[in-house]
């Protein structure tokens, strides 16, 4: 875990840092693998009152390996997390599936967690940051939905926590699009808590003051916030299949075939 995620506690916060840096923490197997092993940790590290999520190098993820992709133009599928022929409606994490454990651990978590975005969070690197209670950005950083792009659906536990946070036109446009939009436009939909000269630096002091507040209510007050929410188990089963009918498809295969040779897309009807 430790060549993909690191993790420092000190004063009852967690610093948890994606060091995969020379490939702007782009999300390969063993990044998958690590996130779900670091929430896995963290939820039963008892002297952790909040927990501070960020990514080091130029970015906090970019998002799915190209790796992956080059693998679906070859073979088509091979870009599942967990294998090519893993069945994502399993859901081996309660209601979620391997590739959304890797989000949704983060909400699951007993303790508040801040996400310090800076540089970009596209696709994956995107709906990681979602599964932070809060999202502190610095001004430069950039954001998408761009499952779109490689004909994909977005998957990883986005869609749930999207809904409860965006307006819907703003998360069709946003989904059905794919563009990217700056850390400003993030705060207007309601993607960023708040824009920070130094994300990491700034989600450090307020992870440290609730540090000092009494942990058994931060940790009522988180179970509190997470119960007004909706069953997330429809959503999430819903992003599986959608994604499982798409990966390999001849269309997504287009898809990647022509972004990764950089012509336009030629799909059948």
């Amino acid at each position: 875990m430790d060549d993909r995620v690191s993790i420092s506690i000190s004063e009852g916060v967690a610093d948890v840092r994606l060091v995969r840096a020379d490939k702007m923490n782009a999300l390969d197997q063993p990044m998958f693998e690590a996130l779900v092993a670091a929430t896995d940790r963290l939820s039963k590290e008892k002297g952790v009152s909040a927990v501070v999520l960020s990514g080091e190098g130029r970015a906090f993820c970019a998002g799915l390996d190209m790796g992956r992709f080059a693998a679906m133009k070859e073979k088509g599928g091979n870009g599942i997390p967990g294998g090519e022929n893993r069945d994502l409606t399993v859901r081996t994490y309660g209601k979620a599936n391997f590739a959304q454990q890797a989000v949704w651990g983060w909400r699951q978590l007993p303790m508040p967690v801040i996400a310090a975005v800076h540089g970009v969070a596209f696709g994956g690197g995107f709906q990681l940051s979602l599964g932070a209670d809060m999202r502190f950005l610095s001004s430069d950083a950039r954001m998408s939905i761009m499952e779109i792009k490689w004909g994909l659906v977005p998957d990883m536990a986005g869609t749930p926590i999207l809904a409860s946070l965006v307006r819907d036109d703003i998360l069709r446009d946003l989904t059905y699009t794919g563009r990217i939009f700056s850390a400003q436009e993030a705060l207007a939909y309601g993607l960023a808590t708040r824009i920070c000269d130094d994300p990491h630096a700034a989600a450090l002091d307020v992870a440290r003051e609730i540090a000092g507040k009494s942990p058994d209510a931060i940790r009522a007050a988180k179970r509190m916030l997470n119960n007004l929410s909706v069953d997330p188990g429809p959503a999430l089963l819903a992003e599986s299949v959608e994604q499982q009918k798409l990966i390999g498809s001849p269309n997504q295969t287009e898809a990647v075939r022509a972004n990764l040779e950089k012509r336009a897309p030629n799909f059948a009807n």
